[in-house]
């Protein structure tokens, strides 16, 4: 009696020590710091060499710790390993891109299977054909992968950049505009549509929420673009009103303004 009650305790411990193996994990694949992150599931994969999860949380940290070089060794060994998916060779290309390896990435998506039509690999897919400036590729893959999350206000923001970096301003104000519906509050969006606009002479800022300090910034990115553009004039009142926005915080406007008096908007940085 007293071994199998022992042997059931041992049995119930493993239990609650791997679900509460599992929640670290998950802690540390969410909220911890991405270093710690890597060191817990290094020292945690060296004893379990095994655990595929536990190879998959290094990797993934590794992107988070902003080491895609190492993550791509650590999802190649996952594809070796019994268990490994398709789904693991889209991460795979997720870390190859972040390490700049585009052509490997390109490899890797071509032996992903037709029939994985998920939001990362279509994401993925329209990054690759951009770069390859396979432009209807490029935009087929991005409306895919719109309609495959609830969430597509990056991969709106993402469309729209790459229709701005083909000379397509009105395309690209609409796609961020579209972004900007999804999460009003990202501000990476929000300057990008400042670009498109000022790129087609449209200085007035968009009517979106904004704070004070944002205001300052996107007046700024307005009159930078007016200066690029040649409306001198228009560049330095949108400065000015950057100035005015925000004088303690923005600093940057005031060295643009005086730059561009003294006669040397060549040493304007945007």
């Amino acid at each position: 009696m007293g071994n199998n009650s022992d042997a059931e305790v041992a049995s119930a411990m493993k239990s609650v020590n791997a679900v509460d193996e599992t929640n670290l994990s998950n802690i540390m694949m969410t909220v911890g710091d991405p270093n710690e992150a890597v060191n817990y599931f290094a020292r945690t994969a060296k004893e379990n060499p095994d655990r595929i999860d536990i190879q998959r949380g290094l990797a993934k940290s590794l992107v988070r710790a902003d080491k895609p070089d190492q993550a791509v060794k650590v999802w190649q060994h996952i594809l070796t390993m019994p268990g490994a998916t398709d789904d693991d060779k889209v991460l795979l290309a997720d870390a190859q891109i972040r390490a700049n390896d585009w052509a490997d990435a390109k490899k890797t998506l071509n032996s992903v299977p037709p029939t994985v039509e998920t939001y990362d690999r279509y994401r993925l897919e329209a990054m690759v054909a951009d770069s390859e400036k396979q432009w209807k590729k490029a935009d087929s893959f991005y409306e895919t992968a719109a309609g495959l999350t609830t969430t597509p206000s990056g991969i709106y923001n993402n469309w729209g950049f790459s229709k701005l970096t083909r000379g397509d301003a009105a395309g690209a104000e609409k796609l961020f505009k579209e972004a900007l519906t999804y999460d009003p509050d990202r501000f990476t969006t929000k300057n990008n549509l400042v670009l498109a606009r000022a790129s087609q002479g449209k200085y007035e800022l968009p009517v979106i929420s904004m704070t004070q300090s944002e205001r300052a910034q996107l007046l700024y990115t307005a009159g930078l673009a007016a200066v690029k553009r040649g409306d001198v004039t228009m560049g330095k009142t949108l400065l000015q009103d950057a100035i005015e926005t925000n004088p303690q915080y923005f600093a940057q406007a005031d060295r643009a303004l005086k730059a561009l008096d003294q006669g040397t908007p060549g040493t304007i940085k945007g």
